[in-house]
């Protein structure tokens, strides 16, 4: 059970890394910093998106538009914060 504990957490360690990536990419590419005609950057900026955008989606459709602010990556990374926690708060009521 612990083996299933831990890797529930590194997978959720693992979308946290994915989500602070996307974040980052999408302000260097809006900065010009990168360009996504370079087909590196849009294989790992397409790769992203499709990963971070469906759990994404329903954030902002609950978040009031704050501009050219986007919050959603932040509270989705608290809620998965929270979900790790209480996972090993539970597992540990268990033993």
């Amino acid at each position: 059970m612990q083996s299933v504990l831990i890797l529930i957490s590194t997978v959720i360690k693992l979308y946290i890394w994915c989500l602070i990536l996307q974040a980052i990419l999408s302000w260097l590419v809006a900065f010009n910093v990168i360009n996504t005609s370079n087909r590196f950057i849009y294989m790992v900026g397409d790769f992203l998106y499709r990963i971070t955008e469906p759990a994404l989606r329903p954030i902002r459709a609950i978040l009031p538009n704050l501009g050219g602010i986007d919050l959603s990556p932040v509270v989705l990374i608290l809620l998965l914060s929270f979900a790790q926690n209480l996972l090993f708060e539970l597992f540990a009521k268990m033993m």
